[in-house]
């Protein structure tokens, strides 16, 4: 015979089962716990309060494409060196003291690209200054240009090609090479000049892709419908004074082709 329990009996009961305790009811009938399979959940691990939190990865920015957005909506010199100035993913520039961007006349008819900025560019923000600019102004005086003229025909336009110094004058990569090259590009695009120069193997790897001065020199080349010439630069005619006899007929042969071209 089934005994009923009363209403408040019960309630008593569960408060008294709560107070020791107990937190969760079972059913009516038993179960053998080591018979039935049971997936325990793994207990959270610890959080260290201290630790750092996990590495973020940032995703990979491709520099050339950046520096074509950067150069794509320039139309002036002026706005260009603004965009080479805000432009952040080329490291060159956080161990350079200024950004060498040009010097001489806009509006010359030659262009000189120059190689990368020597310790004495860094420091004046200018190309071609100290012995190596000694020498630069005195090649183009014998052909009668200079950088000071404010004529076409006379002056010179003069820019490098990359703007930042590396550190200890080391040769640049690759990387900072393509990264650079739609400033240059760019910087040449709206100078408009007749004829360009390159001197050394930074500026022949930047705008042909190509570097051996000693094999390119002399042989003109085309681009973005420009002739180009390539020279030994000043700084490679200080180390090798032999080759001043090639450079000399480099210049001669410069002139000329601006005569024809007139």
């Amino acid at each position: 015979m089934e005994t009923q329990i009363d209403y408040w009996d019960a309630h008593a009961l569960l408060e008294w089962q709560v107070e020791l305790g107990v937190s969760e009811a079972i059913g009516e009938t038993p179960v053998n716990r080591y018979e039935s399979p049971q997936t325990m959940p793994k207990p959270a691990a610890a959080v260290d309060a201290k630790a750092p939190p996990p590495p973020v990865k940032t995703p990979e920015v491709d520099s050339v494409d950046e520096a074509q957005k950067a150069v794509s909506g320039v139309t002036s010199i002026d706005d260009l060196k603004s965009a080479l100035m805000g432009f952040e993913l080329c490291d060159l520039r956080r161990g350079a003291r200024n950004l060498v961007f040009q010097d001489g006349f806009v509006g010359a008819r030659l262009m000189v690209v120059g190689d990368t900025p020597s310790r004495e560019d860094d420091i004046e923000g200018k190309p071609f200054t100290g012995p190596v600019g000694a020498l630069f102004d005195k090649m183009f005086a014998a052909i009668d240009l200079d950088r000071a003229a404010e004529d076409a025909n006379k002056g010179l336009y003069i820019t490098t090609a990359l703007p930042w110094r590396p550190p200890e004058n080391r040769d640049p990569s690759p990387t900072e090479i393509a990264m650079l090259k739609p400033f240059l590009l760019k910087h040449i695009e709206l100078a408009k000049p007749d004829v360009i120069v390159l001197m050394g193997n930074a500026a022949c790897m930047t705008v042909l892709g190509r570097a051996g001065i000693t094999r390119l020199r002399g042989n003109w080349q085309t681009v973005l419908g420009k002739p180009v010439l390539p020279m030994m630069s000043p700084r490679d005619l200080l180390r090798t004074p032999i080759a001043k006899r090639e450079a000399w007929a480099d210049l001669l042969d410069l002139r000329a082709k601006l005569a024809n071209l007139t």
